[in-house]
């Protein structure tokens, strides 16, 4: 979706200034891969926990920085919905979120998002012969890189953003000695039923464009991708920073810029089903069998979550529930902002300092003088 890629670059700009955002499609590496190129991990036919199997896949990723001898050092970041590798290149570098002088940071294509095998790009299967995948198997992919690809038993962190934050939480469980630090942003262990009403109706918005056709369209989706586009809008940002941020004189612009981007193809359109679908059915508790409480006492890691509490688009409870109890740093963004509370403020000083010492970074409350 264009407001994720929108999100990407705003929040790039704002948070640590103008870089260049790289345009263009995957480009598959050619010899030896250049600094935080395109690459493509072939893994054949992948078996889903639902027994589906996802034909020739591949897992699309970006490296930057040096694994050290010691092999200690490796970050894991993987994609939030509908992102790509591309959109993550300006949290890394010296100064930065990330110090890639420090760490060799890998950053996943997470199944689904065009880059990575997904229903737009798979010759096998194209559209709704696309499997439903889960956040657990974005998990099972991204640990078949690092481990068969490169032949690491161990991680120094894994770390997400939404999304993103989805997978570290579910990497933290199922595999809690496989890491260091873990750190979710804007994260959830389990999607609400608020959760799930906000993508239930994203996705019915898209099937309801009068070329849905089936799940065939037969053409481009205008409409679907307009009322789902306004719908997510509704919920990146909260209701007071809308409507301070946008008057009812410029609010027709405003709208008319959404529909004017909301456009896609079949391809384009079961990409977001289907990374929705996912979110929607993720519950860590629900897939181990046990409560919330009891699911934190499966991790090792130590954690460190962000979110805010106006976040209209991943519930912050959950979260901050799990970080009540196991006693881990909870840092909360105290911004209208919402989901996108990163872009009004600058959190990346303390991720690079729980990245470097973490039992320094405590429990907090950033203030937005600004927005709030």
């Amino acid at each position: 979706m264009r407001l994720t890629r929108w999100f990407a670059a705003l929040f790039i700009i704002f948070v640590f200034g103008a870089i260049e955002i790289r345009a263009g499609g995957p480009r598959p590496a050619v010899g030896p891969a250049a600094e935080d190129a395109q690459q493509f991990a072939a893994l054949g036919d992948f078996q889903l926990r639902s027994g589906a199997v996802i034909h020739d896949f591949r897992l699309g990723y970006r490296t930057l920085g040096k694994l050290n001898a010691e092999k200690s050092n490796a970050i894991l970041w993987p994609t939030w919905l509908g992102g790509r590798t591309e959109d993550l290149l300006g949290f890394i570098g010296p100064g930065k979120m990330v110090d890639s002088g420090k760490y060799f940071v890998i950053l996943v294509d997470s199944i689904g998002n065009g880059v990575s095998t997904s229903p737009s790009n798979s010759e096998r299967q194209p559209l709704l012969n696309f499997p439903e995948f889960t956040i657990r198997d974005m998990v099972e992919s991204e640990r078949r890189l690092v481990t068969e690809v490169f032949h690491l038993p161990h991680l120094r962190a894994v770390m997400g953003i939404s999304m993103g934050g989805m997978q570290t939480f579910e990497w933290a469980v199922a595999y809690p000695d496989f890491m260091d630090l873990a750190i979710p942003l804007a994260g959830s262990p389990q999607s609400t039923s608020f959760d799930k009403l906000l993508w239930t109706s994203e996705i019915e918005a898209i099937e309801l464009d009068p070329v849905w056709n089936n799940g065939r369209p037969t053409g481009p989706l205008t409409l679907g991708f307009a009322v789902s586009e306004e719908i997510q809008s509704m919920h990146l940002y909260s209701a007071p920073y809308r409507a301070t941020h946008t008057g009812p004189v410029e609010f027709p612009e405003f709208l008319a810029e959404l529909k004017k981007n909301a456009k896609g193809d079949g391809g384009t359109a079961w990409n977001q089903i289907r990374q929705r679908q996912a979110i929607i059915a993720h519950d860590i508790p629900a897939e181990f069998g046990v409560t919330l409480e009891q699911a934190t006492q499966r991790v090792s890691a130590k954690m460190l979550m962000m979110n805010s509490p106006y976040d209209l688009m991943v519930n912050p409870i959950p979260a901050q529930e799990f970080a009540r109890a196991m006693g881990a740093a909870l840092v909360t963004v105290d911004s209208t902002c919402g989901h996108v509370s990163f872009l009004c403020m600058s959190v990346g000083p303390i991720v690079a300092q729980f990245l470097s010492d973490p039992t320094s970074v405590h429990s907090t409350t950033l203030q937005d003088p600004v927005n709030h």
